[in-house]
């Protein structure tokens, strides 16, 4: 290995860089902060920059589906110092084939965390209550944009009137925003949509009806994104979810040519905020049965908002039957509501928008869709200091098969 520095930054690589300054080894070990490791990994298939969380996450040759499960046979072994930094998730993988990738080494968030919020309608609206009373401990501040200024207007008079009488203010303030100041923030939380349909539309799949509408809306956010050097988080709750996290990517990556520059919004910049709400529906199915309780404890959610989702019943004692079980339950339960008249959107703006929002700001584990081998798969991950951190689980093969059956599917949609 060769150890580097670039002004305050240690850095290391299997790779010989002669614009950087060559360190010893000691002078790595004795540093503090994050550690950067430089990798050289297809910008279409790979992140920008992610966790290194165990040894063999050092210098990996690809991004795919294999990076859930937790590594066989024996790890790759560094210098104890380097091991223990990992340990700490104190290591970021840095891809330097990515155009301005050194600007990776000076990103961080504050403590607290500004909010913009891009449609206010019934998913926008439940998600700013939900981020105004709960997010008062990490969020400094909710803005929020609509066409109609009279809609910005209603909201900002009524969610900063959410108070509780005990005296206690400790709420993040909302306020409207103008189009020119809507990326002036750490996340921008896009729900703008082009209209669910209609509960007497007879749709099998609600959310790949919004597609087509949708992406076209996100494109321009998307493009304005790279215009304006955006470096917060692109959270993605308009449906499909996971479909538009990679054409938010593409349209914000995409030149003058039309060509990928990759330019735009890094891909772990992009998050998809769909998952959580399917884990919620899942747990609730699940008590509902003796059989399936254990789920509370020892289930996993994977893949989409949506049809192609995973829901395992048990990553300890994996039973096909029951997983497929609930896995039908959960995504028939979008379906279920809207039979009662009603469309189903005060669970996912909870579940899926501000509680997951909320674990992404404090570095919790949570369930959203992140980029995996060119691909937004859902999963439980958690954002570190050092990046996104995937959770790495023994998993069945059995459930590898139907995780890959889904990746595949995403990855040939778009």
């Amino acid at each position: 290995m060769l150890y580097y520095k670039y002004k305050d930054k240690i850095l290391i690589s299997r790779f010989k860089y002669a614009e950087l300054d060559r360190i010893p080894e000691n002078m790595a070990r004795d540093s503090q902060g994050i550690i950067y490791v430089l990798n050289r990994l297809d910008p279409a298939k790979s992140r920008k920059s992610f966790c290194i969380s165990d040894p063999s996450l050092m210098f990996i040759d690809r991004e795919d589906l294999h990076l859930l499960k937790k590594p066989s046979g024996s790890l790759p072994q560094y210098p104890e110092w380097l091991m223990s930094r990992i340990d700490a998730r104190e290591v970021m993988s840095v891809n330097t084939l990515y155009p301005g990738w050194r600007e990776t080494l000076h990103s961080g968030f504050p403590e607290k965390w500004i909010i913009n919020i891009v449609g206010l309608g019934d998913v926008g609206g439940t998600l700013t209550i939900g981020l105004r009373l709960l997010g008062g401990d990490c969020i400094s501040g909710i803005g929020i944009y609509a066409r109609d200024r009279n809609k910005i207007k209603r909201w900002e008079y009524e969610a900063n009137q959410i108070l509780a009488p005990s005296g206690e203010y400790n709420y993040p303030p909302v306020y409207g925003v103008s189009p020119e100041d809507i990326f002036r923030c750490d996340m921008l939380v896009f729900c703008a949509s082009s209209g669910v349909p209609p509960i007497e539309d007879k749709v099998d799949d609600v959310r790949m009806a919004q597609f087509e509408q949708n992406s076209r809306i996100l494109a321009a956010y998307a493009k304005e994104a790279r215009e304006a050097n955006f470096r917060g988080i692109f959270a993605m709750v308009s449906d499909p979810v996971d479909l538009l996290c990679k054409a938010a990517f593409l349209s914000s990556n995409a030149g003058d040519t039309g060509k990928l520059d990759f330019e735009g919004l890094s891909p772990e910049q992009i998050r998809g905020y769909g998952l959580g709400v399917m884990h919620a529906r899942a747990v609730y199915y699940a008590g509902q049965d003796r059989r399936t309780m254990h789920y509370l404890r020892e289930g996993r959610a994977f893949g989409p908002h949506g049809r192609d989702l995973v829901i395992a019943d048990s990553i300890r004692n994996y039973n096909e039957k029951l997983s497929l079980y609930l896995t039908a339950k959960t995504i028939n339960a979008n379906m279920e509501v809207r039979a009662t008249g009603y469309k189903p959107y005060i669970a996912p703006a909870l579940s899926s928008g501000s509680l997951s929002i909320i674990d992404t700001i404090k570095g919790n584990w949570h369930y959203s869709a992140t980029f995996l081998g060119g691909v937004f798969m859902g999963s439980m991950n958690r954002l570190n200091k050092s990046g996104v951190e995937l959770e790495r689980l023994d998993i069945p093969e059995a459930l590898f098969e139907r995780l890959e059956n889904t990746y595949r599917k995403l990855g040939n949609t778009l």
